[in-house]
């Protein structure tokens, strides 16, 4: 909001192709992309800057978040991938590294959830479990 250079979506659907539709937590996507991604139906159909996701329980769920999640992400341009453990209380950034998303950085409690993607932008991990079991 402060930096006006994006906007952030809660669980928008996203339409990669007819084999690839997601609806991801949350995504941020830059001014610049938004008009190339946003179409007449309110669905992205390109990648989003960043997203993000909450694993739900169960190991099907985390599966498909950290693999078929990641490596559709990961083909499609997205630049940034944060999952979200509450459960474990911590983030795993993606960030993408020439052709595909890597793994950066393991954030835990006490921790800073920063991005290049959003200046400014800075999160305390603790802040963000608050009120979480």
């Amino acid at each position: 909001d402060e930096t006006q250079l994006g906007q952030a979506n809660i669980a928008p659907g996203v339409i990669f192709a007819d084999d690839g539709d997601v609806a991801p937590d949350v995504v941020w996507v830059s001014k610049t992309r938004l008009t190339a991604v946003l179409e007449a139906d309110d669905h992205l159909h390109g990648a989003p800057d960043l997203v993000a996701e909450v694993l739900a329980p169960g190991s099907r769920n985390e599966q498909r978040d950290r693999e078929a999640k990641l490596k559709l992400y990961s083909s499609r341009g997205v630049s940034e991938y944060w999952i979200i453990s509450w459960q474990r209380r911590l983030v795993e950034v993606y960030r993408r590294q020439q052709t595909a998303l890597r793994l950066v950085a393991t954030l835990y409690e006490g921790d800073v959830l920063e991005s290049p993607l959003l200046p400014g932008f800075s999160s305390p991990l603790d802040k963000l479990f608050t009120g979480m079991p």
